[in-house]
């Protein structure tokens, strides 16, 4: 590891804790948005109709010592009795081997018909978070001799708790017209709760404002979107996220032609440009795999390795005619 590369991890790592404990980081983010629907909006619980289970992996700056990985697994499915949706869901985020926060979260969403070809969600969520704090991994400034680097105690103050637990609560909305345009919008930390892990201190869990949306334009003729093998179509789609002081804007393309399919996203932070993000995916009789690698663009580019990205996908138990039936609302795999 260069000297270069030590500072620059050092820096990041006491920088996410001192800066935790008056105003609270960014929630994780995935390049593959739509491949983690449920985290992206509650109202897309049971949005496909047909039971599914999905995982997703990322790992965010690989070239540095202490980089930055998150997972996650869900399930949900539609019910016709109860005309909404469930699910279940889990995020697992290590940052820098300094923080590590667990997320469980169950929800439902209620289905709305207007019309022949517009269909609503009305989503609610409820989470239990738990944050851990690996004190023992941090590297104060009086820590370091620069003859022989980190050799000496520090003078700073443990916190009162090193894990904490609350609860948090979301909502969202979406809609689908004709199959082919689809949209949304989600709250997530609807009562900004305390996550400080100082007893006297007071850092909030700022409200997340999420928009995203797209369309499906079918290549072949259809007018309609066509799960067939062999279809080809576009679909352009943005996601936008507001949280506190922190933006976010992510703009791209699928191109599927099933059972392939391959996009990419530009994500600016509105500060700078952050990263272009290429992906590449194979949709198969309801398995679905994509990779994405983030290509970063802002000052940090060389250094950090961009972040590497998973998901998996299984749609089961599902009849085509149930599909048409209950009117899915279509959006990206990915």
């Amino acid at each position: 590891m260069t000297r270069f590369t030590h500072i620059l991890t050092l820096l990041i790592l006491l920088g996410f804790f001192l800066k935790s404990q008056g105003q609270s980081q960014p929630d994780p983010h995935f390049s593959q948005f739509y491949a983690n629907q449920l985290y992206l909006n509650p109202a897309l619980a049971g949005s496909n109709v047909c039971p599914r289970l999905s995982m997703s992996y990322r790992n965010q700056w690989p070239s540095l010592p202490n980089n930055f990985v998150s997972y996650s697994a869900a399930f949900d499915m539609y019910i016709p009795k109860i005309s909404g949706g469930v699910g279940i869901y889990f995020l697992g985020d290590n940052a820098g081997d300094l923080i590590n926060t667990n997320i469980i979260s169950a929800m439902y969403s209620y289905r709305l018909q207007i019309g022949n070809w517009t269909h609503i969600n009305f989503g609610l969520e409820a989470s239990y978070i738990q944050t851990t704090l690996k004190w023992d991994n941090l590297i104060f400034g009086d820590m370091i001799d620069p003859n022989q680097g980190v050799v000496n105690p520090t003078s700073e103050v443990p916190p009162d708790n090193n894990s904490i637990a609350y609860p948090d609560f979301d909502a969202g909305i979406a809609f689908s017209y004709k199959g082919n345009i689809y949209g949304g919008v989600a709250v997530h930390h609807l009562t900004e709760p305390n996550n400080a892990f100082y007893d006297a201190s007071t850092s909030k869990l700022y409200m997340k404002v999420t928009v995203h949306g797209g369309a499906f334009i079918d290549l072949t003729g259809s007018s309609i979107r066509d799960d067939n093998y062999g279809s080809f179509s576009i679909s352009p789609n943005f996601l936008y996220m507001q949280q506190d002081n922190f933006h976010q804007l992510n703009v791209g393309l699928y191109v599927n032609y099933r059972p392939f399919i391959v996009g990419a996203w530009f994500r600016h932070n509105f500060e700078n440009v952050d990263a272009i993000v290429p992906m590449i995916g194979l949709d198969w009789k309801g398995l679905k795999v994509g990779y994405s690698y983030d290509i970063t663009l802002s000052n940090l580019k060389g250094t950090t390795g961009g972040a590497h990205e998973v998901s998996l996908g299984w749609q089961f138990n599902c009849m085509d005619q149930k599909r048409r039936r209950i009117k899915a609302i279509n959006c990206p795999r990915f």
